[in-house]
């Protein structure tokens, strides 16, 4: 049974903001799976902040049926969200829907209550604004996006699709979404604990040019172990700098890094294979069955066996 995503639109909406979840949750990878309406509390055309207008032929009652609502971003001036707004949101979070607060989209979801005595994550430049409007939650402005189970919010533009991208992993497994990233030519993953802001996204110099390939060398080898030692002398660096311009590149440290390349090999190979809950343990690097089961309850919130039920592929 396909999951129904309703997103929310308003007049002067960024498009770019309001097509991520389009792209993720909707077109032909996501025909079979999802049922996705863009929906608004205006009636007519809504104008956009790139020029042109949009109409959405839904209104909020949309969200009466929706599995997952998406409040895709916000204005920029952070302003009151209307009554109607809020109201739909929390009778939709009421009754068991999942809500996604993307960019600035964490305010309304905040406002409506939903956040209280939870994690909130939404673009660093607005974050303390979040934080003195709604002194119930806390406000992370360090993190890329934030799973509080039934709410989910993200930081700003590129933290949007990594949010969107993580709630499909966590819908329809990590094949499929890696399958839509690689359709809409993005990373597939990244952590929502990593950094919003990385110092030097792109290798800026021969140094980063060797981090890079170390870290190739180590997803060729997830199955050995890995000495911070060893890889800084591989990178020409010392264990400091190594360490230093590791985070600087991927906004994580080594460690971290490592288990979520681990536990996305174990993820695809729990979907498209038949290897035992040990082989698979082995050759993602996590040693024996007994490590990877706790680290998929501690990261995934499952069970290796159910994970592998929940998504495995018919013909693998």
């Amino acid at each position: 049974m396909r999951k129904k995503v309703a997103i929310i639109a308003f007049d002067g909406i960024t498009p770019f903001h309001l097509s991520v979840p389009c792209l993720v949750f909707g077109g032909p990878h996501g025909e079979t799976m999802f049922d996705v309406t863009v929906c608004s509390a205006e009636r007519g055309p809504m104008r956009t902040t790139a020029g042109f207008d949009i109409a959405a032929h839904k209104s909020l009652r949309a969200l009466a049926g929706a599995d997952i609502v998406i409040m895709p971003t916000w204005h920029d001036d952070c302003r009151p969200s209307p009554p109607e707004l809020l109201q739909a949101l929390r009778r939709a979070h009421a009754r068991g829907a999942t809500i996604v607060g993307l960019c600035l989209g964490a305010f309304p979801v905040a406002e409506a209550g939903l956040l209280d005595g939870r994690t909130v994550t939404t673009h660093w430049a607005f974050a303390d604004q979040l934080a003195a409007r709604r002194p119930q939650v806390r406000v992370d402005e360090e993190v890329l996006y934030v799973d509080e189970g039934d709410v989910l919010t993200s930081a700003g533009a590129a933290a949007s699709l990594d949010c969107s991208l993580y709630l499909l992993r966590k819908l329809a497994g990590a094949d499929y979404a890696n399958r839509v990233a690689r359709r809409l030519l993005v990373a597939p993953h990244r952590e929502g604990g990593q950094a919003q802001f990385i110092e030097r996204p792109v290798p800026a110099s021969a140094t980063e040019g060797r981090l890079a390939q170390v870290m190739e060398w180590v997803q060729h080898r997830l199955a050995e172990e890995h000495n911070l030692d060893a890889l800084a002398a591989r990178a020409a660096m010392s264990r400091r700098n190594f360490t230093r311009h590791f985070r600087q590149a991927t906004g994580t440290s080594f460690t971290q890094w490592l288990l979520n390349q681990r536990l996305t090999h174990a993820q695809r190979m729990l979907e498209t294979t038949d290897a035992s809950i040990e082989a698979v343990a082995q050759a993602a690097g996590f040693g024996s069955a007994i490590s990877l089961r706790q680290h998929f309850r501690a990261n995934v919130h499952s069970s290796p066996s159910a994970y592998r039920d929940k998504f495995q592929c018919p013909n693998s």
